[in-house]
């Protein structure tokens, strides 16, 4: 048998300093011991991995430390910080609440706290997983935990912080860990790798770090399952297979086939998937976070939101500049909507094929839109009042021969209904247009990329000239206010409209302070007054708040006073002391009503 060591024991932080993610509840610890400020009881709360026993551990090692170093790190060469590594010191224990939760269990955790440190200044009680301990077993803690010994420590640590009761939380210094971002845990292992010779791509140590979810044990663990399936050369494509995750390169190739419009492309691309063995709500689930990647890399302040190498940014911005944030919204909602119904479909596959080919004709759609809102509105004809039908077409009168009079009393042919007369009532209307034949409506083409990435760079040029406008002042925006009270019908607005005064905020937003809060419903519904402003402006993002001027409103009558009962004078004297309630419940004491 090997004396392999795991990753997340063989390089546990020992220091502070190596603490991943958590610099500031490493900074926190090292000051109180700096100052002198030390606290009794600790409660250390977060999710799973992210080191709450770890600096449990070296908190421990720190106190009984007799060679502390300058900044308050252990020394690692003492007695007590050699017996600490050994797992051979009496002054630290370590109990799992999980599986000693009673009372019996805490009652001689109890009778150990009695016993003074035999080495070192302090004896060190750590409590993990304490949220698992039973009601009773936290009432018998209770007192111990408030009013220790001088040389007693106590550190908690748990996951699930709303378990504990308020009256041990009262008692303990809490410290939150947050989750581990991904390029902490991607330099840690960086390190790990140049520590064990091990060459990894960083894209690999990306996709571990994502798959982790936080907890920088999950990745060491990992890390360890990779290393042993490819060596010393950890490539993305070992860890994709062993991690069972979609390669990013479908995503793109699907983004692509939506972008020019072949659903046969979008449809032998989800084939292959599935013939590689992976599952539709997994590809769909991907291809939303892909959607929403390419979204926040639209904007420059939502960049840092994208948590890939940046090898990949470069591709994402790439393909943000050329997919529109309608597009991208769109596509969302769909990818969504499959998400949510998939479970109720029957035919899985076809379920999220019909997902994709709605992708597909998306932009059509916006363009089919665009084209009847811009088409014409027909021209209205004038009916008869007698009949909803319209007037049937009738041409102009041929005039009758004079060789043949006999055609007068003949009965007409198909030919001759041409040349019959119209009805009375129907000579003196204006002739109906020719019917146009109606052709076969055809959807326009998507255009080239080349057009897109053409309009994009029209679109840029036409925002810096924008920036570049004259800058908004308050006199330009009075100047715009009296334009839209002259052009108002009712007084009552106009009235309101002049008494209320304007203010800049900043340069893409107005202040309108009014004196009631009807005149703030009026001014509110006003729905062209914020587009009239920006027009004149020349400011599309200008916006508009209103607030009520609430110095010159009268002040609410005053309170008679009266006597208060027993109860009343109770709970306002509880909200000046909090310390009643607390006092009140161990007393069990009843304010008279």
């Amino acid at each position: 048998m090997s004396n392999f060591i795991v990753s997340a024991r063989k390089y546990r932080p020992t220091r502070f300093d190596e603490v991943v993610g958590q610099q500031h509840v490493s900074l926190t610890l090292k000051n109180a011991l700096q100052n002198d400020h030390l606290a009794h009881a600790f409660l250390f709360c977060g999710p799973r991995g992210v080191g709450k026993t770890t600096c449990a551990r070296i908190l421990a090692k720190v106190l009984n430390c007799q060679n502390v170093t300058e900044d308050h790190e252990p020394c690692g060469v003492c007695d007590s910080c050699k017996s600490f590594s050994e797992n051979a010191s009496f002054n630290i224990t370590e109990l799992d609440a999980a599986s000693n939760n009673s009372v019996e269990h805490i009652r001689a955790l109890i009778e150990q706290v009695r016993f003074q440190p035999q080495q070192g200044r302090y004896k060190i009680f750590i409590i993990d997983e304490v949220h698992m301990l039973s009601q009773q077993a936290f009432n018998a803690f209770l007192k111990t935990l408030e009013e220790p010994p001088s040389y007693a420590i106590f550190i908690l640590a748990t996951t699930e912080k709303h378990k504990i009761i308020p009256t041990i939380l009262s008692r303990c210094q809490i410290f939150d860990f947050r989750r581990i971002q991904v390029q902490d845990m991607v330099d840690h292992l960086q390190s790990i790798c140049d520590t064990e010779d091990i060459q990894a791509d960083p894209d690999a140590l990306h996709i571990i770090g994502q798959k982790a979810d936080g907890a920088l044990r999950d990745a060491l663990s990992i890390f360890d399952r990779i290393v042993s399936f490819s060596g010393n050369r950890i490539t993305y494509e070992d860890v994709i297979e062993n991690l069972n995750v979609l390669d990013y390169d479908y995503y793109f190739r699907v983004v692509d086939a939506m972008l020019q419009e072949d659903r046969n492309q979008m449809l032998l691309i989800f084939d292959e998937i599935l013939r590689k063995g992976f599952d539709p709500d997994l590809f769909i689930n991907g291809l939303a976070e892909h959607l929403r990647n390419v979204l926040v890399c639209k904007d420059a302040q939502t960049l840092d939101l994208l948590e890939v190498s940046g090898g990949l940014k470069d591709r994402y911005e790439q393909q943000a500049r050329l997919l529109p944030a309608q597009l991208l919204l769109t596509a969302l909602n769909i990818a969504n909507d499959c998400d949510l119904g998939y479970r109720l479909a029957r035919n899985k596959r076809l379920h999220v094929e019909m997902a994709l080919l709605k992708m597909t004709y998306i932009n059509r759609a916006f363009q089919l839109s665009e084209a009847q809102l811009s088409a014409p509105a027909p021209e209205k004809k004038t009916a008869d009042v007698s009949t909803s039908a319209p007037p049937p077409q009738v041409p102009e009168p041929a005039p009758k021969p004079v060789a043949a009079p006999e055609a007068e009393t003949s009965t007409p042919t198909i030919a001759d209904e041409a040349t019959v007369a119209p009805p009375p009532d129907l000579a003196t209307k204006p002739a109906a247009p020719t019917p146009v034949k109606k052709t076969k409506h055809v959807l326009p083409k998507m255009k080239k990329l080349d057009a897109m990435l053409a309009e994009i760079k029209e679109e840029e040029a036409q925002t810096t000239k924008e920036e570049t406008a004259e800058p908004i002042t308050l006199e330009r925006a009075q100047e715009a206010w009296d334009q839209y009270i002259d052009q108002c019908e009712q007084e009552s607005v106009k009235v309101i409209m002049r008494n209320s005064e304007l203010a800049l905020l900043g340069e893409q937003e107005i202040q309108v302070t009014v004196s009631s809060n009807l005149a703030e419903n009026t001014v509110r519904q006003e729905d062209g007054l914020v587009e009239h402003l920006r027009a004149t402006l020349k400011a599309p993002g200008i916006l508009m708040r209103v607030e009520v001027d609430k110095s010159s409103a009268p002040e609410p009558p005053p309170k008679p006073k009266r006597l208060m009962t027993s109860k009343e004078k109770y709970l306002e004297m509880r909200e000046t002391n909090p310390l009643l309630q607390e006092m009140q419940k161990r007393f069990d004491l009843r304010p008279d009503e």
